[in-house]
C-alpha cells in the first residue's frame, strides 16, 4: 500500500488559564502533568491518528495581555490546534477571547482535583469554571470542542487531547481543501446533485471542470516519460491478479494526468479530493473504466469518487482524515437472499436478515482493503457498451471480496434547500461469500433496516455511502458536531423510535 498523504500534521498548543483569585501555580503545575501523561501515552504512536505534536505554551492566563501573550506563543510554535486548559476556575473572558482570536480548531478541558488531603490550597473548581467557560463560548458564538465529560485527572484529560488530534485534523483539512469536479454531475444521478454552497460554509473550495479538459488533459500525458515507472507500480501491486495488463498504459497515463492536474490547480490550498464523471461517454473517449486509479489515489489520502459525487469525495476525505486508513465509496446496493442468510447462519448470530446488505461498487476499493482481488472489466459498461466482443473500453476495475471486519458508513451531504446534515452507523463487513461481481462484501448494522426507511430514505440520502474500514463513529460524530452540523441520524437500537417512525409496528 502506498503511503498516506494529503493531509495536515496537526501541533497542539496547550494552554493553562487560572483565575487571578486562584494561584497560577495550581494550573501550571496540572498542565504540566497533563503533558507529560501526552508524552507518555502518545509514545510509539507516530502515523496513528492520535500522533501529533504537543506544545506548552508557558503564560498562564489570567488577563486579555495574557491571552494576547499566549496567541504570539501559539504563532511562534507553530500551533494550528488549541487546547485551553482549565488548571482552576479560569477567566472566562480572556479564556475564550483566547480561542476566538486563534485561527484553528479549540478545545476547552478542566482539570479534576487530585486528592481528599489537598482541598484548601490545591482546590481549582475547575468543574465549575467549565460551566462559565461553555456560557462565554456561546456569547462569542465559537464552536469549542468540549468532550463529552470535560473534567478529568492529568492522564483522563490527556486521553481527551488525544481524541481531539482527529477532530482537529478534520477541521484544518476541510478549511485547505480544494474539491476538483470533472462533468456534469450526470441526470441519472440526481440524487448526486446538492447545493455546493455549505462547503464554501466550511471553508472548502470547489473547482468544477467538463470533462473535456480532462480529456484533453489526458491527450497531453500520452507519452509521459513517468508512465512506465506507474505500470511497475501497477504490476507490483496487482501481482497474479493482473488480468488485463494491457490496459495498464491507459490508466497510468490517467493517474498521471489527475495528480498534475490537482498540483497545478490547487492554489491557495493544500489538499485535494476529485469528484469525476465516469460513464458512459468516459469509456468510448478515453477507452477504459477509471475504477482501479481511483482506489490506488485513495490508499494514498486522495479520494476520486464517481458519478461526480462531490459529497461522496468530502466524505471519503473525512473519513481517512478520521482514521488515518484508506476509504471507499460504496453503493447501498442490494438485499442478501434468504437462501445465502440461511447458509452462512453460524455467522449471522444476533442479526436479522434486515440487518444486512450488500456494499458493491464497479471497482473502486484499495487493493489493501480487498482480498481476491483481480485487474477485470466493468461488467454493467461491457453489456450497454461491447456486449458482443471481448472485454476492451471496459477493463480498469480492480473486482474482489471486501475485507472483513470492522466498519463505519459515514455521508455528510446537504439537503436540496442548502442545509447540511450527515449520518453514522457502525457495523460490519462480514466474511461471508457475496458471490457476485464488482468489489462487493456483505454489511451487517444493527438495526439497519430501520435506518435505512428512516434515515437513509426519510431524509433523502444518496445511495453512495462513505465506508471507513474501522468502528469511527466517537470521531466522525464528534468532528461533525466542531464543524456544526447538528442534524446528525445515527442507527437508533430496538426501542428508540425515529421521529415519523410507526409506534404500531
Amino acid at each position: 500500500m502506498h503511503k498516506l498523504e494529503n493531509f495536515p500534521k496537526v501541533r497542539v498548543g496547550i494552554v493553562a488559564v487560572s483565575r487571578d483569585c486562584f494561584p497560577a501555580s495550581l494550573s501550571e503545575k496540572r498542565r504540566r502533568a497533563v503533558a507529560a501523561s501526552l508524552a507518555r501515552l502518545n509514545t510509539g504512536k507516530a502515523g496513528c491518528v492520535c500522533a501529533a505534536d504537543f506544545i506548552e505554551i508557558e503564560t498562564i492566563v489570567e488577563n486579555e495581555a495574557d491571552a494576547l501573550a499566549a496567541l504570539n506563543g501559539l504563532k511562534d510554535a507553530g500551533a494550528n490546534a488549541l487546547v485551553v486548559y482549565l488548571g482552576n476556575f479560569g477567566p472566562e473572558g480572556p479564556e475564550t477571547m483566547l480561542a476566538q482570536k486563534f485561527c484553528g480548531p479549540s478545545m476547552f478541558v478542566a482539570a479534576a482535583e487530585e486528592t481528599g488531603a489537598d482541598l484548601i490550597n490545591g482546590r481549582g473548581d475547575a468543574y465549575c469554571g467549565m460551566l462559565n467557560a461553555s456560557y462565554n463560548l456561546g456569547l462569542r458564538g465559537i464552536n469549542a470542542h468540549i468532550p463529552e465529560y470535560p473534567v478529568g485527572t492529568a492522564d483522563e484529560a490527556a486521553q481527551m487531547i488525544l481524541d481531539f488530534v482527529p477532530l482537529a485534523k478534520i477541521k484544518i483539512g476541510l478549511s485547505k481543501l480544494k474539491v476538483f469536479a470533472f462533468g456534469p454531475r450526470p441526470f441519472d444521478f440526481l440524487a448526486c446533485n446538492a447545493p455546493i454552497k455549505p462547503l464554501f460554509d466550511l471553508g472548502v473550495e470547489i473547482q468544477e471542470n467538463s470533462e473535456l479538459d480532462l480529456f484533453a488533459s489526458f491527450n497531453e500525458h500520452e507519452n509521459d516519460p513517468r508512465i512506465d515507472g506507474v505500470i511497475s507500480d501497477m504490476q507490483a501491486e496487482l501481482g497474479a491478479g493482473n488480468k488485463h495488463p494491457g490496459i495498464l498504459k491507459k490508466l497510468a497515463q490517467y493517474e498521471i494526468t489527475l495528480l498534475d492536474w490537482a498540483e497545478k490547480n490547487k492554489g491557495a490550498c493544500e489538499y485535494f479530493v476529485f469528484a469525476n464523471k465516469c460513464w458512459p461517454a468516459f469509456q468510448t473517449q478515453f477507452g477504459f473504466v477509471p475504477c482501479y486509479v481511483n482506489g490506488r489515489l485513495a490508499a494514498r489520502g486522495i479520494p476520486v469518487s464517481c458519478e461526480t459525487d462531490i459529497y461522496g469525495a468530502l466524505s471519503e476525505f473525512i473519513i481517512t482524515l478520521a482514521t488515518e486508513m484508506p476509504a471507499t465509496l460504496l453503493d447501498i446496493n442490494n438485499t442478501v437472499p434468504a437462501d445465502m442468510f440461511k447458509e452462512n447462519a453460524s455467522k449471522l448470530s444476533g442479526f436479522k436478515p434486515t440487518d444486512l446488505f450488500m456494499g458493491f461498487h464497479c471497482g473502486n476499493t484499495s487493493s489493501c482493503m480487498m482480498k481476491n482481488f483481480e485487474m477485470k472489466y466493468q461488467l454493467i459498461m461491457k453489456r450497454l457498451l461491447e456486449p458482443d466482443s471481448e472485454p476492451n473500453i471496459s477493463r480498469g476495475t480492480l473486482e474482489g471480496t471486501l475485507a472483513a471486519g470492522d466498519v463505519t458508513l459515514f455521508r455528510l451531504q446537504s439537503s436540496a434547500d442548502a442545509k447540511l446534515l450527515a449520518y453514522v452507523a457502525e457495523g460490519s463487513m462480514l466474511d461471508i461469500d457475496p458471490k457476485s461481481f464488482g468489489g462487493i462484501g456483505v454489511i451487517a448494522v444493527p438495526e439497519m433496516g430501520r435506518f435505512y426507511r428512516h434515515v437513509l430514505i426519510g431524509k433523502r440520502y444518496p445511495h453512495h455511502a462513505g465506508v471507513a474500514f474501522a468502528h469511527a463513529g466517537k470521531t466522525l460524530f464528534a468532528a461533525l458536531r466542531l464543524l456544526g452540523v447538528t442534524d446528525i441520524s445515527y442507527n437508533k437500537p430496538a426501542g428508540q423510535l425515529y421521529c415519523g417512525e410507526n409506534p404500531f409496528n
